[in-house]
């Protein structure tokens, strides 16, 4: 991947690996810059999260890395932000970083796609659950605080499909996406679970393309030999959907390149 801008770091409690060796695999992968998004920290499931008094140290490192190995790539600073009212934290909201991933990995307080949780799918109405999912989604990009919607249809993980039509349910999603100027990630991880394959599905990026909504690329690393891996899958997405070109942040401010 050329732009890689949504990985994680032990610091979550869920990833492998030190910073450095990700940084070692994207130069290896051939990536002209790179992104650490760890999880955020907010007062709401600790368990798959930094700390807050982890923010400086997180910082510190990746500040750290960005100068060492500033000839041989760009690196970029971010944090992956849980989009769950009343929970969400000004300090990581107003964080000077390069960028801000909203994601969604709760509804009312179920974590829909962590395996610990996967017997609750069972009590749902599976199509409800996919459209208050993307009603979600717009509430995110309607609020504004984020620059990237990280794994658009995450609700797809585990195949728990819907029988209504998935389009039609994103509809005003991806309006709101188009209205509030985010980029919409295309996401590998999806590759590596059941779902077995990217998150937006092509049928939804291409929806993305009509209206003209930038994306980014992303390997959702949580070890390092996941760093831009299915990377000819997901290049090969986005140019047959028609995507040229793809955006990163620096400091908040959008830019393009080529691919």
């Amino acid at each position: 991947m050329i732009v890689d801008l949504h990985n994680h770091t032990p610091l979550c409690n869920h990833a492998e690996g030190e910073p450095q060796e990700y940084v070692l695999s994207a130069i290896d992968a051939g990536t002209k810059i790179f992104g650490f998004s760890d999880h955020a920290p907010m007062d709401f499931d600790p368990k798959y999260r930094m700390k807050f008094d982890d923010i400086e140290s997180y910082e510190k490192e990746v500040k750290r890395l960005k100068e060492k190995y500033k000839e041989k790539i760009t690196l970029l600073l971010g944090y992956e932000v849980d989009y769950l009212k009343g929970h969400m934290d000004r300090r990581v909201l107003d964080a000077d970083v390069d960028y801000l991933i909203g994601s969604v990995h709760f509804l009312e307080g179920w974590g829909f796609d962590n395996p610990e949780f996967i017997g609750k799918w069972e009590e749902q109405n599976v199509d409800e659950i996919w459209q208050k999912y993307f009603d979600t989604i717009e509430e995110m990009a309607k609020s504004k605080l984020f620059d990237i919607v990280g794994h658009f249809d995450l609700i797809k993980v585990f195949k728990f499909m819907p029988k209504g039509n998935i389009v039609t349910m994103a509809s005003k999603a991806l309006l709101a996406i188009k209205e509030s100027g985010m980029v919409l990630e295309l996401n590998v991880a999806g590759y590596r679970k059941d779902i077995q394959e990217a998150y937006p599905s092509k049928e939804l990026l291409a929806e993305a393309y009509k209206l003209n909504i930038p994306i980014t690329f992303a390997s959702d690393a949580h070890k390092p030999e996941q760093v831009s891996l299915f990377n000819e899958e997901i290049v090969k997405l986005a140019r047959d959907v028609g995507y040229t070109e793809c955006a990163y942040f620096v400091k908040r401010e959008l830019r393009f390149i080529n691919f």
